[in-house]
């Protein structure tokens, strides 16, 4: 099999997992929504009602981080999302075992912990995933803003995961003050850049590195240089890649830039 028919494949999957992702949004939440009517109207809201709410809240919350971590599974750095979404399929799981196991049975702690510390994972790799969208932007200000404004989601997510796992010994007595001044400081810091990163990456355009044209523009293209490079397309094939880099929300350039990198990939 060719590279390109492996391109083709993987993009058909991940399109197609997307669909399921918003599917199972709308599935869930429209379920929930019709067990708690039905349950308001009846009067009857017992164990069992509230089991399937918290069920149906549950797939709804995970497909939403599922659907952000798809965002950039068709890209470089899909490994990012690949390993997301293995922490929203953990959550699912372990959400799905508290829900419908005994509460007053042995273990439930530890379900639990594992239940809240593979939620934060799975959320702060959503929350860096919609960010890694501007990783292909080469200007400074965007690189480095977004670089430490992925360190900031990393560095709340290992604050909060430490008082789970530890059972609220870390930070420990006398020091929880101090640790949580930090926590609001690193938490501003994250909820600035996750503002400030992508409104830059709106008014800060890139210069292209490839500039796209059809054969009938061929003479009007940019000249080569170390860091430009003139791509002349036939026309069938410049308009094909307009529309996928309509369909992807990027210019034509960065949706080049993507497919060069596909097809070069081993």
């Amino acid at each position: 099999m060719t590279t390109t028919a492996r391109a083709r494949q993987r993009d058909a999957a991940v399109g197609a997992a997307r669909k399921g992702a918003i599917y199972g949004i709308i599935v869930s939440f429209s379920l929930a929504a019709i067990v708690g009517i039905i349950a308001l109207l009846s009067g009857d809201f017992g164990e069992t009602q509230g089991r399937i709410v918290l069920t149906t809240l549950l797939l709804g919350a995970t497909s939403i981080t599922a659907l952000c971590h798809l965002a950039i599974a068709d890209r470089a750095m899909r490994i990012v999302g690949f390993v997301g979404l293995a922490a929203s399929t953990a959550t699912l799981v372990t959400g799905l075992v508290l829900i419908w196991r005994d509460w007053d049975s042995p273990g439930f702690d530890e379900w639990f912990k594992a239940f809240a510390t593979a939620g934060v994972i799975a959320v702060s790799f959503a929350h860096a995933n919609l960010l890694l969208l501007l990783a292909g932007r080469r200007r400074a200000v965007i690189r480095y803003g977004l670089m430490i404004t992925l360190v900031m989601i990393a560095t709340v997510a290992i604050m909060i995961v430490l008082p789970i796992l530890s059972e609220g010994e870390i930070p420990g007595v006398g020091n929880e003050e101090w640790y949580w001044r930090l926590f609001g400081v690193v938490g501003i810091l994250d909820v600035l850049g996750t503002v400030v990163v992508p409104v830059l990456a709106i008014f800060v355009k890139d210069a292209p590195a490839i500039a796209v044209v059809d054969g009938a523009d061929a003479r009007a293209a940019a000249p080569a240089g170390p860091d430009h490079l003139a791509l002349t397309l036939p026309a069938d094939l410049a308009r094909t890649l307009e529309q996928r880099a309509a369909a992807d929300g990027v210019d034509a350039a960065t949706a080049a830039l993507d497919a060069l990198r596909r097809g070069l990939q081993p």
